[in-house]
């Protein structure tokens, strides 16, 4: 297995979401020269109380490319709005389409449990997308149409928001990735979202924007007796894909702690 010929796609629902849950993986992955993608289903146009919502996409965006070029990946917008991602037949077109275009062999993406519903949402198009980009007869009717992809990608999801469901019990990980020797680039690209530290403090009280990624990346560091980590669990039902790709690829740093049920 060569690195440098596979492609990877990180896609989640907002700018920053990648960051925050898998950016430190990609940056290994990104390491061992496999190709990266870093993908937002939406622009953020809802995340400012000051600015309107063309106004604060555009900066977002901005700081999503800024982000990206970090890890030298290439950074796409699937322009759907804030809060009005739906799960149905012309969103799941738009994500097939994208993964025609990105050609992934492994992607990253939202938690099918989270605590707002364009996580979960993203989650869903982008398991079913995976599953559709294959298939020559299903048509995404865009213009000008990706060929098929030759097989379903590898998808793994990351954690939900404090690694919880919707009634604050915990949601166990598959596995761990140790981030710590890339920690600091995780930092840089978090930092790069500059227009949400403002935003989370006066939506969500929270504070301390790059203070919190480093509890949770110490929280889930800790799962593998490690300073840092990042959380995954794979798609391994029928028909997915059900060997570990991340685990070939990471080695050791890659520490399993739930094998597959299925």
């Amino acid at each position: 297995m060569d690195p440098s010929q596979l492609r990877v796609l990180a896609i989640h629902a907002h700018p920053d979401d990648v960051e925050f849950q898998c950016a430190g993986t990609l940056a290994l992955l990104g390491q061992l020269g496999c190709h990266l993608t870093i993908a937002t289903m939406t622009p953020g146009d809802c995340g400012s109380a000051e600015l309107d919502s063309l106004q604060i996409a555009a900066i977002r965006r901005a700081e999503a490319a800024q982000a990206a070029a970090c890890l030298k990946a290439d950074y796409l917008c699937l322009e759907f709005q804030d809060l009005q991602i739906d799960h149905d037949s012309a969103s799941r077109r738009r994500v097939t389409e994208v993964l025609r275009r990105t050609r992934p062999d492994l992607i990253f993406t939202a938690p099918p449990v989270d605590y707002m519903c364009d996580h979960e949402a993203t989650s869903q198009l982008v398991r079913d997308a995976c599953f559709c980009a294959p298939i020559p007869n299903y048509s995404t009717r865009a213009w000008d149409p990706a060929p098929p992809l030759p097989r379903i990608p590898h998808l793994y999801y990351v954690d939900p928001l404090e690694g919880v469901d919707h009634f604050h019990r915990p949601i166990p990980p598959q596995l761990v990735v140790e981030t710590t020797p890339v920690f600091d680039l995780k930092l840089k690209m978090l930092a790069c979202h500059a227009s949400q530290r403002d935003w989370l403090l006066k939506q969500h009280g929270i504070d301390e924007y790059l203070d919190s990624c480093r509890k949770w990346s110490a929280e889930r560091g800790r799962l593998i007796q490690a300073p840092h980590g990042e959380a995954f669990t794979q798609h391994t039902g029928h028909p997915y894909p059900r060997s570990n790709l991340l685990a070939d690829l990471l080695g050791t740093r890659v520490t399993v702690l739930q094998q597959h049920s299925n």
